[in-house]
């Protein structure tokens, strides 16, 4: 696997989860919970971005059970538009379905309680979505 950091969002209309790689691709841990409609979501996407310098990013993409893209996909590929003014690092949409429900589920088995952790349940689907992205890097040599 190439090195450098990747970085994952798990693009919500209100939290934005946000997860990183380590410098060799294995480990996804997560960093942040953004404000979606904060005034300063571009200064911190900036900051982040400057502080990882990711060599790609994952976003997650909001799929029903079915495979249909969600109402949600329109939403998220404003994000990802926003991303791209600000980082020439590539981004890749990668299936999210199921990766709030495995995050609430983790933290649950972890002691914590769902409702009072959604910041942390949407960092944790950002783990999720990331997991996911590096799994196909290593099996594919890419995304």
């Amino acid at each position: 696997m190439k090195p450098g950091r990747r970085l994952a969002f798990d693009y919500g209309q209100v939290r934005i989860g946000v997860a990183a790689s380590d410098f060799s691709g294995l480990i996804a841990s997560p960093i942040a919970t953004l404000q979606a409609q904060s005034s300063d979501l571009t200064t911190q996407l900036v900051s982040l971005l400057a502080e990882y310098e990711p060599i790609y990013m994952v976003v997650g993409q909001p799929k029903h059970l079915s495979g249909n893209e969600s109402a949600t996909m329109e939403s998220v590929r404003s994000f990802a538009e926003l991303l791209k003014t600000l980082s020439d690092a590539p981004i890749h949409f990668i299936d999210e379905r199921l990766s709030t429900v495995s995050a609430a589920r983790t933290l649950r088995n972890a002691g914590g309680n769902a409702k009072t952790s959604k910041s942390q349940i949407d960092a944790m689907a950002a783990v999720a979505i990331l997991e996911s992205a590096l799994d196909k890097e290593r099996l594919s040599g890419g995304l």
